[in-house]
């Protein structure tokens, strides 16, 4: 039989209706993975094994009794941002030791009503104001492609829990990024929807107007089957009629292997007609204008703590929100045009059938040891800033074995439809190679 971890959500499925497996046995074979692997790779930072277990004994029983839910015994992890009851709710900072969330946040209480089973909570980059995961109070994420490399962030921990098999899916929160970049290093899928499409209640916020809940998987059919149980219902729409492409990589620093996956995907779509799209700001001015303006919502989420426990933050933390809180008053009203002409211009270049392809990142994962580059979020800011869907798609390995990845940005509430293009587009690249740890 296929390992227990290598099966998807259709394969467990079809294993418990088949009666060769139960939710206990697939519940017991992740812990043990957890405790083998884990250790190495550092993505949880709580694990509920007795609720986990109790879990499955009721999903057991509802197999038997012919009631199986769509997500039925599908084990699931959550990063520590979003609440998961019993557990500690830390969003990766030591200010929030010890707060223990006492109910789900929708997103997991959802997952529950749709049958699964959340194993525990998961690393972050502190406050999610990072895409590195290097975290200084719950420990250093690995990716699991190669120890010492990041796994991106902020929902780094998702990510490397995916890709290193210790769950069938993830839930992330991506603010500039922070779902599609760690997929993107880890090899995996991740898919950002239209902000507000799954409601935010029980997240702590980065900014409350760029967040958005987002899931994790190894296939685009999961990744479709969690997000149908997480998002509120829409009207299905079709795939994008139109293709758009960035006017310039200018000035990104994209990796070889990068291009050449982007160029791979542009070819597979090449029946689309095509549209050219050019910003009305740079890519570093859009990029700075989303750090200063999500920056700055952070500051005030974290006032009491700043003033009354500032060793609780790290010194990274403390540095960027300094310097993000200094930007001059000028400076700040710039970057809030910048927002609100990219906000338009990538609204109305997408309209209701478009799609914008691009990288996901201009880099695969780098090595922890290295300065983390500035452009991490050079592609995917657009998509929060916009407000608008965006999934990222493993495009293969780069010369040095680490993953690659492309994105489609599509219309408001167009999740259906992107996710479409996005198989087309998978089918042809077959870019997915399973960590080693798979």
């Amino acid at each position: 039989m296929t390992p227990l971890h290598q099966l998807d959500i259709a394969g467990l499925r079809a294993a418990y209706g088949a009666g060769d497996v139960t939710p206990a046995q697939v519940v017991d074979h992740y812990l043990a993975r957890i405790d083998a692997h884990d250790p190495a790779i550092r993505s949880y930072v709580g694990i509920d094994i007795a609720g986990a277990r109790a879990a499955a004994v009721e999903s057991g029983a509802r197999i038997a009794a012919g009631r199986a839910l769509p997500l039925e015994g599908v084990p699931v992890a959550v990063k520590s941002n979003i609440a998961v009851r019993g557990l500690e709710w830390n969003a990766g900072m030591a200010a929030r030791r010890g707060i223990i969330a006492d109910e789900d946040a929708v997103a997991v209480a959802r997952l529950r009503a749709a049958g699964a089973i959340v194993l525990g909570t998961l690393n972050m980059h502190e406050a999610a104001l990072g895409a590195t995961t290097d975290n200084p109070w719950f420990g250093r994420t690995m990716n699991p492609h190669r120890a010492g490399y990041t796994p991106g962030g902020s929902s780094g921990g998702s990510g490397a829990a995916v890709a290193a098999g210790l769950c069938v899916a993830a839930l992330g929160t991506d603010t500039l990024g922070s779902v599609r970049i760690p997929a993107a290093y880890n090899g995996v899928y991740g898919i950002k929807p239209t902000h507000g499409a799954i409601p935010d209640a029980g997240l702590v916020p980065l900014s409350e107007w760029l967040d958005s809940i987002g899931p994790i998987a190894q296939s685009i059919d999961d990744l479709e089957a969690v997000l149908a149980v997480l998002a509120d219902p829409v009207p299905a729409a079709p795939p994008p009629a139109r293709l758009l492409l960035l006017d310039s990589f200018d000035g990104l620093g994209c990796e070889p292997a990068v291009l050449a996956a982007y160029e791979r995907a542009a070819v597979l779509l090449a029946d689309m007609p095509k549209a050219i799209f050019a910003p009305e700001d740079g890519a570093a001015d859009i990029r700075f204008a989303g750090f200063v303006v999500a920056a700055r919502e952070l500051i005030d989420h974290l006032g009491p703590v700043r003033a009354q426990a500032p060793e609780s933050l790290s010194d990274e933390l403390r540095f960027m929100l300094d310097y993000a809180g200094g930007v001059p008053a000028a400076d700040v009203a710039r970057a809030e045009g910048v927002i609100a002409r990219t906000r338009a211009g990538v609204r109305a270049a997408i309209a209701g059938d478009g799609a914008l392809l691009m990288p996901t990142a201009p880099q695969a994962a780098f090595a922890h040891s290295r300065r983390p580059p500035v452009t991490q979020s050079a592609f995917t800011a657009f998509a929060n800033i916009a407000g608008l869907p965006a999934i990222s798609i493993p495009a293969g390995l780069d010369g040095d074995g680490m993953p690659v990845a492309v994105q489609l940005v599509g219309a408001p509430g167009g999740e259906a439809g992107l996710i479409a293009l996005a198989r087309r587009l998978d089918a042809g690249l077959a870019g997915f190679v399973p960590s080693p740890l798979i």
